[in-house]
């Protein structure tokens, strides 16, 4: 196992929760989720820089780090309903991407075997395959969906003469049997890559890809209405994957390939929210956060509020509730 601890700039825990150590399962044997970083860009391909997002993501907020996040909606404190502990940074060398995507996988099957739901912090989308399997690990190969917002597929074989690297990690998952092709659901794909090649495999996997164009004519939630359908035919649990660029770069500049035309950051967020309540969520990442790029800090004050509302909809899936409350903030007025 991998050394842990925070591998670049302060150690600093997510928004002041305790810390945990992945080598003393005592410290975290009654979490409900536990937080790793994967500080790693060794699979970028364009800008890098997401070797310092998992460190950008916990402390990107201005009301105080003391270990409580009260959700105006969902009338619940995820950072105190449930036992949230951070772990630190997994090591990860981005020279050296097959060992560092083996110590994550082990650290992310520690957190799933000890029955808590692991929440990764990246580092670019190479870390969903490591992510992915260790979850599957724990609760069955093939019986666990994906969930996987994003700009691209991520679907590519060979890149740079790799087979590792962050536009390659969904390909990876289901050749290994890892996830099924049929319980993949990805939603905000746009642009100009993969080509036909990739795509024909796609199809071949029975992948179901809600391309931008489709969520615009539709609405994002008549698309989750099936995807949730179909995520959850057959499997244990559900895989949550969001690369900030699925985001329009106007509301997520700081990440590597930026792509016109992607979702609001409010889309993002209250589809995290709904995943989150509806369906047994059992692992989550977050990635693709480069701050070199990030101007005022406005992709990773998203990505730490996806990370909020997926924590604090678990807590209130926990708590009884099963949809969005509509109703007044407060009552009486």
């Amino acid at each position: 196992m991998s050394r842990y601890g925070a591998q670049y700039g302060p150690d600093l825990t997510f928004l002041g929760i305790d810390r945990c150590d992945l080598a003393e399962p005592e410290t975290f044997a009654d979490a409900d989720v536990v937080i790793v970083g994967a500080p790693f860009d060794g699979g970028t391909s364009h800008r890098p820089g997401t070797r310092f997002g998992p460190m950008a993501i916990r402390q990107a907020c201005y009301l105080p780090h003391d270990g409580s996040r009260p959700h105006l909606a969902l009338r619940t404190d995820a950072l105190q309903d449930l036992r949230v502990v951070d772990a630190g940074d997994v090591e990860m060398y981005s020279g050296d991407v097959e060992r560092s995507i083996h110590d994550l996988e082990a650290a992310v099957f520690t957190v799933a075997q000890a029955g808590a739901v692991p929440l990764i912090l990246g580092g670019d989308h190479t870390i969903a395959l490591p992510d992915a399997t260790g979850v599957a690990r724990h609760h069955g190969m093939g019986r666990v969906s994906m969930l996987h917002f994003d700009a691209h597929a991520d679907t590519g074989d060979i890149e740079f003469g790799s087979l590792y690297g962050h536009g390659q990690p969904m390909r990876r998952l289901i050749e290994s049997g890892a996830l099924r092709g049929d319980r993949f659901l990805q939603l905000g794909l746009r642009g100009y890559w993969p080509g036909p090649e990739t795509l024909a495999w796609m199809a071949q996997q029975r992948m179901r890809s809600f391309e931008m164009t489709e969520i615009g004519k539709r609405g994002l939630d008549d698309c989750l209405d099936e995807a949730f359908g179909i995520a959850t035919d057959e499997c244990e649990g559900v895989f949550l994957s969001v690369d900030v660029d699925v985001c329009d770069p106007g509301h997520a500049p700081g990440t590597g390939t930026p792509e016109p035309g992607g979702l609001s950051a409010r889309q993002l967020l209250d589809a995290v929210r709904r995943i989150c309540l509806e369906l047994p969520v059992v692992g989550i990442d977050i990635v693709e956060v480069s701050p070199p790029y990030d101007h005022a800090e406005i992709t990773a004050f998203l990505a730490n509020r996806v990370a909020l509302e997926a924590l604090s909809a678990m807590a209130a899936r926990r708590n009884g509730i099963s949809h969005d409350p509509a109703g007044p903030l407060l009552e009486g007025r």
